[in-house]
């Protein structure tokens, strides 16, 4: 199983000019690695020299990188022979737009990754649940003796398996929409679509652009590859994968036509006629039936991959979970704390909500990002007893939520926290389900899910 071979063409000229927009985690190991391939690289920032660390700057100058930082300049962006831009960066920038004019290729660094990989790929998308999966598709070949590479969105971009000239046997790499809106040859062995629902609404025109970007992952694949798709999400079902790949979909109830689903308290999976699969979930301890869909998702990936069952069984049995995604984080008075700071969309929240069969206090805001929060509202109903809002989003869900459900507002993360104790009585959750990004007040959601845990500990040191 391999991804289809870029060519020579599709490789860009590593001894030209090459332009780096953005100096995060992705710029600075593409950076990194076009250096070392003999590349004239230049990296574009708009923050200023003082944001960074001096000894990054100083190791990229001994590469022989030149830093341009407090913002970008037109001269650069024109006189490159490729521009790579982070995924953070909107690639209908106007210094992109025009460069594009000019025929100056722009990639991102997925694709410029891409098309030097040689290993297999296996590719996971969606709107919620990626690094779950990710992370559990590797365990899973590692469980079976593989050398894996785990990354991408998730944190370590795929350019870092290239600049550390790992050895692996395949690539397991979370892709975000915003990856995908730059690839052009990107071709995964394995392309997986756990779910799409309405996200990062500011930065696309509407929820069907959102959509698009999120199937790219299926469009230059071809016969002997496989695609992954969740038959109990509504969007999906109505996608199929380009001629020639296999198609393969799971559910949680059984169904014709199905690959894999539950059914007595066990995975079932067919991949054909012939061969059937079984797998116990009764040590699989992460509540919610979206943890249950990421699973079947995952089992499916490991059996189409031919993962020795015993592997797939181990890891089913043994993971607890990632920080951040329903992390029960403490307990107090009988009162049980929960983080979900990677919930940073609607549906996220609501999955969080439905997940906990207890009462409610839910904290939630955030950076605002486009989408409606009548499903967290209509989620609410019968599981929350009051929320609290924050964050510049606060005014918003109070809106939404006023006149359905009790709410109140929070200055900051140690406030909303405090609040949501005194509210709750023993046999109820405080739950951290945001349904909003974290910029506002916070550098990513990891930094502000270790706020919410770090007043919790402090709520139970007191």
């Amino acid at each position: 199983m391999q991804n289809e071979k870029s060519t020579t063409a599709d490789r860009p000229e590593l001894q030209s000019a090459v332009l780096v927009v953005g100096l995060g985690i992705s710029g600075y190991w593409t950076a990194r690695w076009l250096a070392g391939q003999g590349a004239r690289v230049t990296v574009s920032e708009t923050k200023e020299e003082s944001e960074f660390d001096p000894d990054i700057l100083r190791e990229l100058l001994e590469l022989g990188v030149r830093v341009e930082t407090g913002g970008h300049k037109k001269e650069t962006f024109l006189s490159a022979d490729t521009i790579v831009i982070s995924p953070g960066v909107p690639h209908d920038m106007d210094l992109i737009v025009s460069a594009s004019k000019r025929g100056i290729p722009v990639l991102g660094e997925l694709e410029l990754a891409g098309r030097y990989v040689n290993k297999p790929i296996i590719a996971v998308t969606g709107t919620n649940g990626k690094s779950t999966v990710t992370t559990l598709i590797g365990l899973m070949l590692r469980n079976a003796g593989f050398k894996v590479f785990v990354g991408g969105n998730i944190g370590t971009p795929l350019i870092t398996h290239l600049a550390e000239e790992e050895e692996t046997d395949y690539l397991v790499v979370e892709v975000s929409s915003f990856q995908l809106d730059t690839i052009d040859t990107f071709c995964p062995a394995v392309s997986i679509i756990l779910n799409i629902s309405p996200d990062h609404l500011d930065r696309y025109p509407d929820y069907e652009a959102y959509v698009q970007s999120k199937l790219r992952v299926l469009r230059n694949q071809g016969k002997g590859q496989f695609a992954i798709l969740n038959h109990d999400d509504q969007r999906l079902v109505r996608v199929n994968p380009p001629s020639g790949v296999s198609l393969l979909r799971y559910g949680i109830e059984k169904r014709a036509g199905l690959n894999a689903f539950v059914e007595g308290g066990a995975i079932r999976v067919r991949l054909d006629q012939m061969k059937s699969l079984n797998f116990s979930i009764d040590a699989f301890s992460l509540p919610g039936t979206h943890n249950m869909e990421n699973l079947l998702g995952t089992v499916l990936a490991g059996a189409t991959l031919g993962i020795d069952s015993s592997a797939i069984q181990k890891t089913i049995d043994e993971f607890k979970g990632l920080p951040n995604r329903l992390e029960h984080v403490g307990e107090l008075n009988g009162v049980r704390f929960y983080n979900d700071s990677k919930a940073t969309n609607v549906d996220a929240a609501v999955r969080a909500v439905t997940s906990l069969e207890r009462p409610l206090i839910l904290i939630a805001g955030g950076r605002h990002k486009g989408a409606d929060y009548a499903p967290l509202v209509e989620a609410a109903r019968g599981r929350v007893k009051e929320a609290i809002f924050l964050g510049e989003a606060k005014e918003l869900l109070g809106e939404s939520f006023g006149g359905h459900l009790r709410f109140s507002l929070a200055a900051d993360m140690e406030e909303a926290v405090s609040a949501a104790s005194s509210m709750a009585q023993p046999g109820d959750a405080v739950l951290l389900a945001p349904a909003c990004s974290s910029f506002d007040m916070f550098s990513d959601y990891s930094q502000r899910g270790e706020a919410f845990r770090s007043a919790v500990k402090e709520l139970v040191r007191g």
